[in-house]
């Protein structure tokens, strides 16, 4: 229940992310944004660290998979601005949730996790929530479907290996060498011709890096009371949200189709959840 209660904390902290991405979607360079978001985060959990007295989570000794997490999150990271500003909010989180497939198979094969038929079944209910939503077919086959496909392979990379470093980092950590690794990254790839935001887009810039650091600290506290298989599932949920804020700001139609997956993905969430209780011996 912990690791649920993470989660959705993380799902409130995507979706005000997605808003603050289209908002700003045309208006500031992507690479811009993403150094930005990385300035505000560095600065502000240096503060955190120092503040609760523990400067010591600045270091690490496994510098090596946090570059390998983060040149994959960056990649997903950049995928998934460019997606929000080709598809509706709803299809750019469906196609997303092709993540636990990945996460599932990656976790069995390098974190030694069982595949349970309980699981499969979670995971099945919820991808067939996704294609009851996204109708597939030729129609899918475009630019913004293939970015999103990219982004949600490297995700999937990027919760294997948060994971896998959760075992000795604690969760500020990795969220600080997630600011730390992809500064440079993202200011090397935004150039010269940098272009200070306008005053009216600082809000939404500076949710976009709260809610990066809050979504992602979020996951990490998740990862670390959970299976990596379980905490994903409960992601679904943020796709029947997403979907009545799109419809709600953007007036993106919110079909019947949304509402039915979303019930799968509702589904999917209680059978993984599921325990059997052994009987009373009395």
């Amino acid at each position: 229940m912990r690791a649920i209660f993470w989660m959705l904390g993380s799902i409130a902290s995507f979706c005000l992310m997605a808003v603050a991405a289209r908002e700003l979607d045309g208006h500031i360079d992507k690479f811009e944004l993403l150094a930005i978001r990385s300035t505000v985060g560095i600065i502000l959990l240096v503060i955190i660290m120092n503040v609760i007295k523990r400067p010591t989570l600045m270091y690490t000794k496994r510098m090596n998979t946090h570059l390998l997490r983060n040149v994959f999150h960056f990649i997903g990271q950049f995928s998934w601005l460019v997606g929000i500003g080709l598809l509706p909010l709803a299809q750019v989180f469906a196609i997303e949730f092709t993540v636990p497939l990945w996460v599932l198979i990656m976790a069995s094969l390098f974190l030694g996790e069982a595949i349970t038929k309980r699981k499969v079944l979670a995971v099945a209910l919820g991808l067939a929530g996704v294609a009851v939503i996204l109708k597939p077919g030729m129609q899918m086959l475009n630019t913004g479907a293939i970015v999103m496909l990219i982004a949600a392979l490297c995700f999937a990379v990027t919760f294997i290996v948060s994971k896998s470093l959760l075992t000795t980092e604690h969760p500020l950590t990795v969220v600080f060498y997630m600011t730390l690794i992809q500064l440079p990254l993202s200011a090397l790839m935004a150039g010269a011709d940098w272009t200070m935001p306008q005053p009216w887009m600082w809000p939404w810039v500076i949710a976009v890096a709260l809610t990066g650091l809050s979504a992602h600290y979020c996951l990490a506290k998740s990862f670390q009371l959970a299976d990596v298989s379980v905490v994903i599932s409960v992601d679904f949920l943020r796709l029947p949200i997403i979907g009545v804020i799109g419809m709600w700001l953007y007036n993106e139609p919110l079909e019947v189709t949304v509402i039915f997956g979303g019930v799968l993905m509702l589904l999917a969430n209680l059978a993984n959840q599921w325990r059997i209780k052994p009987p009373t011996i009395l």
